[in-house]
């Protein structure tokens, strides 16, 4: 079992933690993510979202650039266990040399103010995917749960697609801009509308780096039977959230402890739709509540487990839990 991850939040929690006067490394620590249990459970490979909460920060490229310097200042501190990644070949490069493999993230593509050049400046510090979209409209596009104004209060906030707000004219060129750089497009958080505009006006994969079936589970962060039968078709991915109110919706007034019988649930639902090569990993660590089923990177083994009962082969397994994603990695970066 080779784990390629496509979501984690834990430089930010990182950052968080420090801005708390906690001392916390990317080594080992108590959070849901760290080398040390990466290295166990058999990862290949983790992408480290630099997550910006815009609405809680002055200036986003301000707040990327402290989180880039933690995620840098780590992998330094822990060359020996992790290497980043900056093309394909470095996952093979840095397997032969027995280490975990980084590949740098962004989950908010208001950094970007709608520049191109900060595009760029985000590819040489080694971004390899962008998350267009968090829960705030922003120069590139909308996202379904939408926290601007009133719909963040909304009863229906979490069940109320955006299917009339999509990409803007910025958002689509920079699309263009991300294929010629080699930067992967993540719709998670996108609206609907904004899925299809990704899918109309993309040649190479794109991904949704954590997001579930809304079929399952009626949550607009998750996908439409036809998103995913899309996926499917181009030859794209998308991740397995952890998120227990992503996996199954919440009774009213009580707390989703969560349960990996929800995650096999989605994942089934999936690969009937997509296809067994639609399905990843995506887990949302350290961005979501604890899942108390998969508690963190030391969940993974019971995750595989679990889904071996549930009926998938070890074949389809080692195609959700990495090859499907390498798959991706390969044509893209």
């Amino acid at each position: 079992m080779k784990i390629v991850d496509m979501h984690c939040d834990t430089i930010s929690e990182i950052w968080s933690r420090r801005e708390r006067g906690e001392t916390v490394s990317l080594r080992e620590n108590d959070l849901h993510v760290d080398l040390k249990r990466m290295r166990e459970q058999g990862y290949l490979l983790q992408n480290f979202a630099l997550f910006v909460d815009r609405g809680t920060c002055a200036d986003p490229w301000e707040q990327l650039c402290l989180l880039e310097g933690i995620y840098r200042g780590e992998l330094q501190r822990n060359g020996d266990w992790i290497a980043p990644v900056y093309c394909y070949d470095d996952i093979a490069a840095n397997l032969s040399e027995g280490k975990l493999s980084a590949v740098l993230t962004v989950e908010e593509g208001a950094v970007c103010g709608g520049r191109g050049e900060r595009l760029r400046k985000l590819y040489q510090m080694g971004v390899r995917m962008l998350t267009l979209v968090w829960n705030y409209p922003n120069e590139l596009g909308y996202p379904n749960m939408n926290m601007d104004g009133e719909t963040a209060v909304s009863e229906d906030f979490r069940y109320r697609a955006n299917t009339v707000d999509g990409l803007t004219q910025r958002g689509i060129e920079f699309l263009s801009e991300m294929e010629e750089l080699g930067m992967i497009a993540d719709v998670s958080h996108l609206s609907d509308a904004g899925f299809y505009q990704v899918y109309e006006n993309t040649r190479k994969p794109f991904v949704a780096s954590h997001s579930n079936a809304r079929s399952v589970c009626g949550c607009v962060r998750n996908l439409t039977d036809d998103m995913i039968r899309k996926l499917g078709e181009r030859g794209c991915v998308m991740g397995l959230n952890f998120c227990a109110d992503f996996l199954k919706e919440p009774v009213q007034g009580q707390r989703n402890p969560g349960a990996i019988a929800d995650v096999a649930r989605h994942a089934k639902y999936v690969v009937a739709l997509g296809g067994i090569e639609v399905l990843g990993l995506g887990s949302d660590f350290d961005g979501i509540p604890t899942n108390e089923e998969l508690p963190g990177a030391q969940g993974m083994e019971i995750l595989w487990q679990t889904l071996k009962k549930e009926g998938f082969t070890e074949r389809e397994l080692d195609k959700i839990f990495g090859e499907n994603v390498l798959r991706v990695y390969r044509e893209v970066i």
